[in-house]
C-alpha cells in the first residue's frame, strides 16, 4: 500500500474552506486518486457539494443514538467516488465543538476505515479555531502530516491564520503536523494579493495557490456541486486542479513564524493607512481627470 497523504485544511468560518476542500477532493478524484474527505466542522456540511447538496449522518449523531454503529451508515460516496464522512458537533449549547473530531478519528481507526478504503489522500476540513482542543487534534496528534490554511485579505481571516500558525508552532516539537502553504481565497484585486503576500513574507510562509472569486462557484453551489462537476472546463475548475496537483507534489513542511498580537495590529494598521492613502490618491486623480476634461470641452 502506498503512503497516504494526510492533509488538514483550516480556515475561519465562512472563508470558503469547505468549498476549497471539496473542489480539491473532486479534482483529485478526477485525476484517478482515491480520496476520503472528513468534515470536522460542527455545521457538518463539508461534503454536501460532493453529494448534490445532500447532508449525511454524522459520527457524533451515531454515538449519541446509543445504537450499534454500522460504519456503512457513516461512510458515503460522493462525486468521483470520494468517500465522505462528517464528524459532527454537539447539541446546541452543550459540549465542546471539537469533540466530534476526536470521536470520529477514534472510531475510524477502530473500524479500520483507512485500511478498508485504501485512500491515496485523506483531507480533513477543519474549522480554524485551534483554541479548542478538539480542533487542534489533526495538528497535535499526527493525524495529518501537512496543514494548509484558507484565508483572504480580510483581517479576521488573517487573524485566524496567524492563530493557526501559533498552534502549529506549539506542537511542532512534539511530533505535530507542519505547515505547507496558504490558499489565498477570493483574490480579485492586486491589493488583496499584496496584503496576503506581505503576511506570508512576515510569517515565513508560502502561497500554495491564489483562488479568484468566481460566479462559477456561486452557480455550482446553488446546485449542490463542485466547480469540477458543474463546469469542468471553467477557469475556476482549472485553478482547483492546479491546487490539487500542488497538494500531491508539495513536500514543503515547516514551522511558521506567527506574529505576536501587537505586531499583527501594527501590520494591519500599516495596510489600513496605505489603503486610505491610495483611496485619496485615486480620488485626487479622478478629480484631476474631470478638470482636464472640462477644460478641453
Amino acid at each position: 500500500m502506498t503512503k497516504v497523504r494526510s492533509v488538514a485544511i483550516y480556515g475561519k468560518g465562512g472563508i470558503g474552506k469547505s468549498t476549497t476542500t471539496s473542489n480539491i477532493s473532486a479534482a483529485l478524484a478526477d485525476m484517478g486518486k482515491r480520496v476520503i474527505q472528513i468534515g470536522c466542522d460542527p455545521k457538518s456540511d463539508s461534503t454536501n457539494n460532493l453529494r448534490g447538496g445532500r447532508s449525511i449522518p454524522t459520527v457524533l449523531d451515531a454515538i449519541r443514538s446509543g445504537k450499534k454503529i454500522e460504519i456503512e451508515s457513516l461512510v458515503h460516496e460522493g462525486f468521483g467516488g470520494v468517500i465522505c464522512i462528517e464528524a459532527g458537533g454537539p447539541e446546541p449549547g452543550v459540549g465542546c465543538a471539537g469533540r466530534g473530531i476526536i470521536a470520529a478519528i477514534e472510531l475510524l481507526r477502530q473500524q479500520k476505515v483507512f485500511e478498508e478504503y485504501r485512500p491515496d489522500v485523506v483531507l480533513y476540513d477543519v474549522l480554524g479555531d485551534v483554541v479548542c482542543g478538539g480542533f487542534s487534534v489533526p495538528i497535535r496528534e499526527g493525524v495529518a502530516e501537512q496543514v494548509y490554511t484558507v484565508t483572504s485579505a480580510d483581517f479576521m481571516a488573517i487573524y485566524a491564520a496567524n492563530n493557526l500558525f501559533k498552534g502549529i508552532k506549539k506542537y511542532a516539537n512534539s511530533g505535530g503536523a507542519l505547515f505547507s502553504g496558504i490558499i489565498a481565497n477570493s483574490v480579485t484585486l492586486p491589493i488583496q494579493r499584496e496584503i496576503i503576500d506581505d503576511f506570508a513574507s512576515r510569517t515565513g510562509t508560502t502561497i500554495a495557490e491564489y483562488v479568484p472569486r468566481s460566479e462559477t462557484i456561486t452557480r455550482s453551489e446553488l446546485l449542490g456541486q463542485t466547480a469540477i462537476e458543474y463546469d469542468p472546463d471553467s477557469e475556476q475548475a482549472n485553478v482547483y486542479r492546479s491546487l490539487a496537483r500542488t497538494l500531491l507534489q508539495n513536500e514543503n513542511k515547516y514551522v511558521p513564524k506567527p506574529l505576536e498580537a501587537e505586531e499583527l495590529k501594527e501590520w494591519a494598521a500599516s495596510w489600513s493607512d496605505r489603503l486610505l492613502t491610495e483611496k485619496k490618491n485615486d480620488a485626487r486623480a479622478g478629480l484631476e481627470s474631470q478638470n482636464i476634461a472640462s477644460t478641453i470641452t
